[in-house]
């Protein structure tokens, strides 16, 4: 979804408000580098299990109730997005434990990160920022980018629709101040598309003095 090249992979990546998302565990699988993080990871295994269960059917009916707004071609079914999700969960759940103590799951959550400057070739952020525009104001936005934008050398946000897979009203103000602050951003087409219209990724760099 991020159009991630074999040069990105080799760096250090940095995944915010990454959820139980199985990412890290495939990069540390690969031997290449991540860190994730997010307030998600402030509880344990079983804490963050037992949560996913109280909430996967609502998540589901979720799903099913956008059926008509999504592309249903490598994914062919809510049940089938169900499956996908489950095993991507006990991946991280598996892998959880011991990342956690290796430093590579860190409870941060936008817009504050507790990484050094440059600390990460690459940054990325999927389905947070503009998914949750309803939820998120456009100062978090552009507060939230900035500050991924001082801990990496790039950012990638992904999608640029909100959750109803509406244009985010929070993407023109956002690119206009980022562009008046001297920000780098282009918005480059990706061949994943799930939300209609959802195949497109910001890339934004800081301005470098």
């Amino acid at each position: 979804m991020f159009g991630l090249s074999a040069q990105d992979l080799s760096g250090r990546i940095l995944d915010c408000a990454a959820g139980p998302a199985s990412f890290n565990a495939e990069m540390t699988t690969e031997g290449q580098s991540a860190v994730s993080c997010d307030p998600l990871y402030r509880f344990t295994a079983r804490e963050i299990r037992d949560r996913n269960e109280e909430t996967y059917e609502v998540e589901l009916a979720g799903a099913g109730g956008l059926r008509a707004r999504c592309v249903w071609k490598d994914i062919e079914s809510p049940a089938r997005l169900g499956e996908t999700r489950m095993r991507a969960i006990r991946r991280f759940l598996d892998d959880f434990p011991r990342g956690f103590r290796e430093g590579r799951y860190r409870p941060d959550g936008l817009p504050m990160l507790s990484f050094g400057y440059d600390t990460f070739g690459l940054a990325l952020c999927s389905h947070f920022l503009f998914t949750y525009s309803e939820q998120l104001s456009a100062d978090l936005h552009l507060a939230a980018i900035e500050e991924v934008c001082r801990v990496a050398g790039e950012t990638r946000v992904f999608p640029l629709l909100n959750y109803d897979g509406e244009p985010s009203p929070h993407l023109p103000p956002t690119l206009n101040e980022l562009s008046a602050r001297e920000y780098r951003d282009e918005t480059r087409l990706v061949p994943y598309q799930f939300q209609k219209g959802g195949n497109r990724v910001l890339c934004v760099e800081a301005p470098r003095g």
